[in-house]
């Protein structure tokens, strides 16, 4: 019996020669709608859908391949006596090979000023029916869903060495793609009705590249994306030069971005293993940058920077005297270019940095689950601070609190930062107690920690912080406030003349 192939592609690339090669091979070839069309104008012999199921195209095109006479070649097992009789009572051709791919639904949800109506009419129902069919029965039905496999399946096809493995691999794509699919269908629904935690989470990610390892050599690793690109996200940048990513390099540069979207002004963040190790505000991108670098000079080294302003050439000869592994802004001058690029191995990341995203949420895979919470977006008015002490803070002062309070925020907990005139001075990160966070902040800001401003992450549970904070000439605190024991803390500010204000809102980073 002469071998059958049915074809229905969105993207048509490659499928005429593909299509053309079957026909050479000796398959019969049966297509609907616009594929139909696109390989009788090629002059590929080809039967159609309704010739084959007795049944025109309805209800504009939603319903074309839902049948019997379709399904049932698609699922009949051929070592099955009895799905065979069926198949003849029936008079149902048996149908060998399905090259399908779906609707553009991802496509469509990334077009500006795109309708509902046009997303909706974009699910594809029949496209995911046969190919979940074809893969399901894959002993005997060779399902194709990935133009890049067409060269190779055509080769085993003519060449009659198409194995069992084979089909199987190529089943697993498709279980994935319709997975893939129905996650973005289900992620769209959900964000529509406002659930932020459904009875099951689904989300889906595309892989972007395979890493040479993970957080260590002997672990691998990949890289994924989500699927619908997220707009100043790492995985969106263009890389103008320079060795591929590493795992770690990825994490620091997302944890470099995440900080960087918390300032407007022209900024830069130094980060080392996920912690700023200095963050500089500035009217100029390289005022900014050496701000930051002067907050930490040794801990930068084999750091990464990320600026929210284009490099110039003033700010490159700067980072060009320092081993780092990326810089990120989004662009450089031809001058910076031609500076920084006479290094082989950093790597130069071109992005515009988005600001910090209102809505989203974070994911932490634990053994056997996964913890998902709602993005730590929160914002301070400043104007509903609580004044705990007797003295309120200068306007400078207010100023480097609300610049240390953003960046505390994305330090490990617990966690202490020093700033003064809008840079970090010390960094006291991921201690197991405050007032070890707050020791190596002051230990590392030495004599820049006089007259600095502290932020801390959580409330002070004693007030050893704040005794710590006046001994090394700290002038102001901001803190979320909340502990029993506040009234101890703030009787110590009292005594040194120490502003403090509360938030009220705590940021705690595991």
């Amino acid at each position: 019996m002469k071998k059958r192939a049915l074809i229905s592609v969105s993207n048509k690339e490659g499928i005429i020669e593909f299509a053309k090669g079957l026909h050479e091979a000796g398959v019969e070839t049966v297509s609907t709608g616009g594929t139909l069309q696109a390989l009788q104008e090629a002059g590929v012999p080809t039967i159609a859908v309704e010739q084959i199921t007795g049944f025109p195209e309805i209800l504009n095109g939603r319903v074309k391949t839902l049948h019997p006479f379709i399904h049932g070649g698609l699922l009949a097992k051929r070592d099955n006596e009895e799905h065979q009789n069926q198949l003849e009572k029936n008079e149902i051709s048996p149908i060998d090979y399905v090259i399908v791919n779906l609707y553009p639904f991802k496509q469509t949800l990334e077009k500006q000023g795109v309708t509902k109506e046009e997303i909706i009419e974009n699910i594809d129902i029949g496209g995911p029916t046969m190919l979940r069919s074809a893969a399901k029965n894959y002993k005997d039905v060779a399902v194709v869903v990935d133009p890049s496999d067409y060269n190779q399946v055509l080769q085993a096809i003519k060449q009659d060495t198409l194995t069992v493995d084979q089909r199987q691999q190529l089943a697993a794509k498709v279980f994935r793609h319709t997975a893939n699919y129905d996650a973005l269908i289900a992620r769209y629904f959900t964000e529509e009705t406002g659930e932020d935690f459904p009875e099951t989470y689904t989300i889906t990610y595309e892989k972007a590249q395979t890493l040479r390892y993970g957080e260590n050599p002997h672990q691998s690793a990949a890289f994924y994306k989500r699927s619908i690109p997220v707009k100043g996200s790492l995985a969106t940048a263009e890389q103008l030069h320079g060795k591929e990513l590493s795992y770690n390099n990825i994490q620091d540069a997302n944890a470099a971005l995440e900080i960087l979207a918390e300032y407007t002004e022209p900024a830069a963040v130094a980060v080392k293993h996920m912690n700023p190790c200095g963050i500089g505000v500035a009217h100029t991108i390289d005022t900014a940058f050496q701000r930051a670098y002067d907050a930490d000079p040794i801990s930068i080294f084999g750091g990464i920077v990320a600026c929210n302003q284009v490099i110039d050439q003033l700010t490159a000869e700067k980072l060009s005297k320092i081993f780092l592994e990326i810089v990120i802004t989004p662009g450089y001058t031809e001058e910076a270019l031609a500076l920084l690029t006479v290094k082989k191995n950093i790597r130069l990341l071109k992005l515009h940095v988005e600001p910090a995203e209102e809505v989203g949420h974070t994911f932490t895979s634990v053994n056997g689950g996964m913890l998902i919470q709602t993005k730590d977006n929160g914002r301070i008015n400043p104007d509903e601070l609580t004044i705990a002490t007797t003295r309120e803070p200068t306007e400078k002062e207010l100023a480097d609190l609300l610049f240390a309070w953003k960046a505390v925020k994305h330090v490990k907990s617990n966690a202490i930062v020093l700033a003064k005139e809008k840079r970090t001075v010390g960094v006291g990160a991921g201690q197991m107690n405050r007032i070890g966070a707050a020791s190596i902040a002051i230990e590392q800001a030495a004599e820049h920690a006089q007259g600095a401003v502290m932020a801390s992450d959580a409330f002070f549970p004693m007030p050893d912080t704040v005794e710590a904070a006046a001994k090394a000439g700290i002038t102001a605190i901001i803190q979320p406030g909340g502990s029993k024991r506040d009234q101890d803390s703030i009787d110590v500010c009292n005594e040194y003349g120490i502003a403090m204000v509360y938030t009220g809102m705590r940021h705690f980073k595991h």
